[in-house]
């Protein structure tokens, strides 16, 4: 088996790549230097060359707040550049994994949303991404979509990594506490990535670390956990304003993953404390 990566500069993209290494399977890591996304010819030519037998589709345009003014943009990454994969993915007979976001909901519901909940989202990315869902759903048979959130990894920029920078700074931090999710390490979600590869239960699917709580309680864990004596600040999302409207609920049920077998990803604070020990 052959598996093509894309966004392989990423967080999630880089260790996708490390763990099918790790794994033995036959990988192709890409990114923008490889081949053009928004480019159709690019993405033909590339995908041919390469014949892959799974594409994990970890590339995206994920500047959330500036996707409000550059929209065109983000629209060629996230729905032109889906597309052009899918259609190079179908030409080629390949599976495809596409990774989603909690943007796609409203974040107005009560309770984690399932996979069948109605999606409603309220930015400029999170229509991106619900409209490359969309054109995944209706390309091949051979999918899985893959919503997650609040993600983590070693390569690149992240929550922890500025909290981290900031608790060595300063002394007392704000932080917004009334928007809730799963921090999510891009370690464990690579691992059910690549078990996802290897299956054929295609679907959508909820995939975040287990367990749920607001920003300003993932900023105290992280304090605590790299003992640094900055104090977190719990502040409303009002007090915090922001370009693109943020989900104040982005906790996702994971049932679905547990009904067809595949192993849930561990608490966020056993994820947290790993990742702390791989960036030291």
């Amino acid at each position: 088996m052959k598996v093509l990566v894309t966004g392989f500069a990423g967080q999630l993209g880089h260790d996708v790549a490390t763990e099918l290494a790790a794994r033995g399977i036959s990988c192709v890591a890409a990114d923008k230097a490889d081949f053009d996304l928004t480019s159709r010819e690019s993405v033909k030519g590339f995908v041919g060359a390469c014949r892959p037998n799974v594409i994990i589709h970890c590339a995206a345009y994920t500047a959330v707040d500036k996707a409000e003014e550059d929209s065109i943009n983000c629209y060629n990454v996230n729905i032109n550049g889906t597309r052009y994969l899918c259609d190079a993915a179908a030409e080629n007979q390949a599976k495809i994994i596409y990774i989603s976001t909690d943007y796609v909901f409203d974040g107005e519901k009560d309770e984690p949303y399932e996979v069948d909940d109605t999606t409603s989202p309220q930015s400029v990315y999170g229509v991106t991404k619900l409209e490359g869902e969309n054109i995944v759903r209706n390309s091949t048979a051979k999918h899985f979509i893959v919503r997650t959130a609040w993600v983590f990894g070693a390569n690149g920029s992240n929550f922890v990594k500025t909290m981290l920078r900031l608790g060595k700074e300063r002394d007392t931090l704000n932080v917004v506490c009334d928007q809730y999710g799963s921090p999510t390490y891009t370690k464990d979600l690579a691992r059910l990535l690549c078990d996802m590869a290897l299956s054929d239960k295609y679907g959508t699917y909820h995939a975040t670390n287990e367990g749920f709580c607001s920003w300003a309680d993932f900023a105290c864990e992280i304090m605590h956990k790299a003992g640094l004596g900055a104090r977190i600040v719990p502040i409303p999302s009002s007090e915090y304003p922001a370009k693109a409207k943020r989900p104040m609920n982005s906790r996702l049920s994971k049932q679905k993953l547990i009904d067809n077998g595949f192993a849930p990803l561990p608490d966020w604070q056993d994820a947290l404390s790993r990742y702390l020990e791989e960036i030291q």
